[in-house]
């Protein structure tokens, strides 16, 4: 059987666990979020792998870049992460990979942005079963009307992260 090395972290943001499978983050998610079981079996399920706590360079690595971005001082990631889930999933994360730091987007235009734009809901359960948080920015997605909607590290939290991208993202090149 596969193994992926995991960690726990606590951060300003909450407790975050972290994942690595090989040379690539596969999970970077926040510890007590409602959907914990679900994402955790598609992960392991996927890579027919278990957790195993065991730190690494990788994860070590993440701890640290997840430090920078909390201090307003890493808007971009250098780490290789592995998406686990179905192509529809990948294709929504990979939109996600697009929302550049400081802004946000609609369900609905990230829909329109996969030419999925009747797939909304789908989009969002996409969006919500992402399992690498601040990496691939499910929180910079909001409701068509602008209020913050679901995330799952917890709204408060939501906002906290893109009140901290806002306030840097005019000093950051």
């Amino acid at each position: 059987m596969n193994q992926i090395d995991i960690q726990y972290y606590k951060t300003s943001i909450g407790e975050l666990i972290l994942g690595s499978f090989g040379q690539e983050l596969c999970l970077l998610d926040y510890r007590y979020r409602k959907m914990r079981t679900v994402v955790d079996q598609r992960i392991t399920k996927g890579l027919n792998a278990v957790y195993t706590e065991k730190d690494n360079e990788l994860l070590a690595m993440t701890r640290t870049r997840i430090a920078e971005y909390l201090k307003g001082e890493r808007p971009e990631f250098d780490i290789p992460v592995l998406m686990v889930g179905s192509d529809f999933q990948k294709k929504v994360w990979n939109a996600l990979l697009t929302i550049k730091y400081g802004k946000t987007a609609s369900y609905a235009e990230l829909a329109k942005s996969i030419d999925q734009a009747n797939a909304v809901r789908a989009v969002a359960s996409a969006n919500g079963a992402n399992a690498i948080s601040i990496i691939i920015p499910c929180h910079r997605i909001i409701g068509s009307n602008g209020e913050l909607t679901g995330y799952a590290g917890g709204l408060p939290v939501k906002k906290k992260l893109l009140d901290l991208e806002k306030t840097y993202s005019g000093y950051i090149q």
